[in-house]
């Protein structure tokens, strides 16, 4: 099983994407089309959902994000697609709880109801296997992945937000929000965020593979769930900011409701600079028409970290705030050939 890379794209690129969630599955469906060496470094402070769960019943890193990560990876062909959407499958209540059956053989949170195939997967391979790693690496052999997913970090991490204006009737008021489902669903701002723990060992692979990458793309994604933590692991900070490679960012197509509300695109990057002042970036890519009207301010804060702005159509064509991974390919190829 092959992929099918364009002729004349930078296939032999090494590239590394950073993220985690929906956003980094739209990146690494676009990159996946552009180059054969590609690592996935994915976020892993998911406490909620059948993530939730499996961390805390087997102590294990949520494998929500990275199942995610290794769906995106799977090709077009009819082995890619079934495997994608069998790893992606969610166990629903059973027929014979929802006929008056068993009353707790249907219970949220109970047996497998609400997990997905992938996630209890990935889980089984790390107690057969004793290794976080070669355990996702045999899922991705499984799948035909085009590419490889890494954790971030060796541990569970927790976020902690600093959000303004939890309470409304307290606007002005700084609270402290723990936990990822809880920092992304806040109905404040978030300022900042932090992990506990506050110096969590790095996963020795990803950052071996940020250092010796050609281009590290960081976004599209929850800003301050699944990107900013990555530059909160001291290991993978400096790699990020020490390695050779060359940085994308690539924006979001819209702000997210809680997590970045009325954000403009340009105050992403600020944030970006605020959590990693010491990080450099050499291109950073929006939406062209989620720029519009801001183009001047995105400007200013891409070149304020050494960024030049690249604007291009990346939606899909109904209109929704959802990157068209074809689109995503497409730019992605371009910057790359002007390396």
């Amino acid at each position: 099983m092959t992929a099918s890379y364009p002729q004349g794209r930078p296939q032999h690129r090494k590239v590394v994407a950073v993220g985690g969630g929906h956003g980094l599955y739209s990146s690494l469906s676009g990159l996946r089309r552009v180059t054969r060496d590609l690592t996935a470094i994915v976020t892993v402070a998911d406490d909620g959902g059948s993530s939730g769960r499996l961390r805390r019943e087997f102590g294990v890193l949520p494998p929500g994000d990275l199942r995610m990560a290794l769906a995106a990876l799977c090709g077009d062909d009819e082995w890619g697609t079934t495997w994608s959407r069998v790893i992606q499958h969610r166990f629903a209540e059973p027929k014979a709880a929802a006929l008056g059956g068993t009353p707790d053989s249907g219970q949220p949170g109970s047996g497998l109801t609400g997990h997905t195939v992938g996630n209890v997967l990935i889980v089984a391979l790390w107690e057969l296997l004793g290794d976080t790693v070669q355990g996702l690496d045999w899922v991705g052999r499984l799948l035909g992945a085009h590419g490889r997913v890494l954790p971030m970090a060796a541990v569970p991490l927790d976020l902690v937000a600093d959000v303004e204006g939890a309470d409304p009737d307290r606007p002005d008021e700084v609270t402290i929000v723990r936990g990822q489902v809880a920092c992304a669903t806040t109905t404040g701002r978030v300022r900042s965020i932090s992990l506990i723990p506050a110096d969590p060992p790095a996963c020795p692979e990803a950052v071996q593979a940020i250092r010796a990458a050609d281009w590290v793309v960081l976004g599209p994604g929850s800003w301050f769930t699944s990107v900013l933590p990555h530059l909160l692991v001291p290991e993978l900070a400096a790699a990020l900011v020490g390695t050779r490679a060359r940085r994308l960012v690539a924006l979001n197509l819209a702000p997210q409701p809680g997590e970045t509300e009325g954000f403009s695109p340009h105050a992403h990057l600020e944030v970006l600079s605020d959590h990693a002042p010491d990080l450099a970036v050499d291109v950073v890519l929006a939406d062209r028409v989620a720029a519009h009207g801001s183009i001047t301010e995105l400007e200013k804060a891409a070149g304020r970290l050494g960024a030049r702005l690249v604007l291009a159509d990346l939606a899909v064509a109904d209109g929704s705030p959802r990157h068209d991974p074809l689109r995503l390919a497409g730019a992605f190829a371009q910057i790359f050939e002007g390396d």
